[in-house]
């Protein structure tokens, strides 16, 4: 991958994070039903996932469901919660065969029993792969993640296992999804949309945003590389400043 003769300040990110969005629009610009735009969007998944992996990308989360998208159409919800339990059953040999691990973030209890089932199966098919992670996240919203981590403090302050003065913000972080994985470097979105819409809000404190056109059905390795090429560009400074730079100190 080229950096078109502009400096490089940084490596590429070793976990990326993509808001998957535009499979509808894909779909009516070709004339088709939106069913067909979310069947190309998990197709993309695969590809993505390897392009990932071939560039040193260590975790690849991706938002797939939110906690609001129960709003919308019952039948396209029924479609999403159907495609999603074909992947599932389709694509996790394949990870394990290729070492990666496979989890799914967020609430459960809303989901059939039939699909609940088959994310532990996938998880479990996974769980000894350490080639990477794919982590999909699923009626999942940033607050809830929160609002589950502070609960969790709670409950330990409640059984005396953990005193007020012991919650701060590390304690916080090691209750938060994806607790385990490199921090988010690099949070992209697709379609055209410049908002994070609930995606993982805690997380994402000091990533990198990269907002692109292009629909998630056509987010190809071109679109991937653009992307890590605008990261590798910036200046990650994480609330400080070099000493020699007298600019105020920035994020």
């Amino acid at each position: 991958m080229g950096s078109r003769g502009t400096e490089l300040n940084c490596p590429g990110p070793r976990h990326i994070a993509i808001i998957m969005d535009g499979n509808g629009r894909w779909a009516a610009r070709r004339g088709l039903s939106p069913s067909a735009g979310h069947k190309a969007g998990v197709e993309r998944i695969r590809d993505l996932l390897t392009a990932c992996r071939s560039r040193g990308v260590e975790a690849l989360t991706l938002f797939a469901f939110s906690s609001e998208n129960w709003q919308r159409p019952p039948k396209e919800v029924e479609l999403l919660m159907s495609l999603f339990h074909s992947y599932l059953r389709k694509e996790a040999r394949r990870m394990r065969d290729e070492g990666v691990r496979l989890r799914v973030i967020g609430r459960r209890d809303r989901f059939s029993s039939r699909l609940q089932r088959a994310i532990e199966e996938a998880e479990e098919i996974t769980r000894d792969c350490d080639q990477g992670d794919l982590v999909i996240a699923a009626d999942y919203g940033g607050r809830w993640d929160i609002a589950q981590a502070a609960r969790r403090l709670a409950e330990e302050v409640t059984r005396g296992e953990r005193s007020l003065d012991a919650i701060d913000e590390d304690a916080v972080d090691s209750h938060i999804q994806l607790a385990d994985l490199p921090p988010v470097d690099l949070l992209i979105r697709s379609s055209g949309e410049q908002r994070i819409s609930n995606f993982i809000l805690w997380q994402a404190a000091y990533s990198e945003l990269f907002f692109t056109d292009t629909l998630w059905p056509d987010f190809d390795e071109a679109a991937l590389d653009e992307a890590i090429e605008v990261f590798q560009q910036r200046d990650r400074r994480f609330g400080g400043r070099a000493e020699d730079d007298g600019t105020a100190v920035q994020a």
